[in-house]
């Protein structure tokens, strides 16, 4: 595929992203990976990087593993992951023979909420708080070095609040490198989780064993739990708050559900 430049490196953003949601319409997944790979990586992989937590993302390091160019690949250790999380981690990077670049949160900010509020004060005022501590603030600092990053997420993951998620975008949320639009790539979008599990089946991807225990969406260990055959994945985080408010503030701005 020809490469074209980045929204934000020449020309208007809006221009470059309506040519590439053209040239990917029909693209299939794989392909979607590997032209967001060679569109950013610029021979080393720098400026672009795969998001990783769950099932949907191990797809995107396979794609990216056929692709055959570098890639760089990060997770963000809230502290309070499931035993089986971490140990998966080691199993991704073994598998593939690399290396995921784990972020933390700042120190004192969880220990000024954890002092302040105590470990689970998310059961009572709404996970947003915390969230933000242990979540968007790292994703912020990781993404301000980037170019573009890519993401699993999928439109029938949450209908109400990714149901019409392009394939690729400008990040409404975060800027990217020195403060210029960020490129966000959804290659997953119009694949259902049926699609993913296919895929791992098929290609032998490594996944969490807590899937195998009825876990679907995987988050954090406290605020996660197994689900009910014909219940929504989504309906395994946060059970105790509304419908509206199952996101935790990487990818949309979410309202308080105190």
């Amino acid at each position: 595929m020809r490469p074209m430049n980045a929204p934000h490196v020449g020309g208007d953003p809006g221009t470059q992203l309506r040519a590439w949601q053209a040239e990917l319409a029909h693209a299939s997944a794989e392909m979607i990976v590997a032209r967001a790979l060679t569109e950013f990586g610029d021979n080393s992989g720098d400026e672009i990087a795969i998001s990783f937590s769950g099932a949907e993302d191990v797809v995107l390091i396979e794609y990216a593993q056929r692709a055959g160019v570098p890639y760089r690949v990060f997770t963000l250790d809230t502290g309070r992951l499931h035993p089986e999380t971490y140990r998966f981690i080691e199993t991704v990077e073994q598998h593939y023979g690399i290396r995921i670049e784990v972020t933390f949160p700042d120190a004192g900010a969880v220990t000024q909420l954890v002092r302040g509020k105590g470990l689970f004060s998310f059961y009572t005022d709404g996970h947003e708080e915390c969230c933000a501590v242990r979540k968007v603030e790292p994703l912020r600092g990781v993404l301000s070095g980037l170019r573009a990053w890519i993401t699993g997420r999928r439109r029938d993951q949450n209908p109400q609040t990714r149901g019409t998620i392009d394939l690729v975008e400008l990040d409404p949320r975060f800027p990217g490198k020195g403060g210029a639009p960020l490129v966000k790539w959804n290659p997953l979008a119009k694949l259902s989780g049926t699609d993913v599990w296919d895929e791992i089946r098929a290609s032998e991807i490594p996944f969490n064993p807590l899937h195998a225990r009825g876990f679907v969406s995987i988050g954090c260990e406290p605020c996660t739990r197994a689900v009910l055959p014909g219940q929504h994945e989504r309906e395994g985080r946060w059970w105790w708050e509304h419908e509206e408010n199952k996101e935790c503030g990487l990818h949309l701005d979410v309202a308080p559900s105190r």
